[in-house]
C-alpha cells in the first residue's frame, strides 16, 4: 500500500516539475495580434497626417458629451422595474 502512495505522489511530483520547467509559449492566432499591439504602442506604423476637427464637428461632439450629465446616476437599481434576475438568493424579510 506504501509503494502504491509513494509511486502516486512520486508521478504527480514529476508531472508538476514537468509543466513547471516549460516556457508559456502564445498560440499561433495570438501572435499577429500581439503583433498589431505593439505596432499600435510603438506608433511606427502612425500616420504623418494630423487628424483635424471641423468646428461644427468639435461642437456637437462636445454637446453629446454634456447631455451625458443630464441624466441623473440612480442611488440604486429598482429590480421591481427592470425585471428580475435569475438565479438570486431568496427574498429579504421585512423586519
Amino acid at each position: 500500500m506504501k509503494r502504491i502512495v509513494l509511486t502516486g505522489c512520486c508521478a504527480v511530483a514529476l508531472t508538476g516539475i514537468a509543466f513547471a520547467g516549460e516556457p508559456a509559449r502564445s498560440s499561433s492566432p495570438q501572435s499577429p495580434t500581439e503583433q498589431w499591439l505593439q505596432l499600435q504602442a510603438s506608433g511606427k506604423a502612425a500616420s504623418t497626417i494630423p487628424q483635424t476637427q471641423a468646428p461644427l464637428e468639435r461642437d456637437l461632439s462636445m454637446q453629446r458629451w454634456l447631455d451625458n450629465y443630464q441624466h441623473p446616476i440612480p442611488e440604486f437599481f429598482d429590480q421591481k422595474k427592470g425585471g428580475s434576475i435569475s438565479g438570486g438568493g431568496g427574498s429579504s424579510g421585512g423586519n
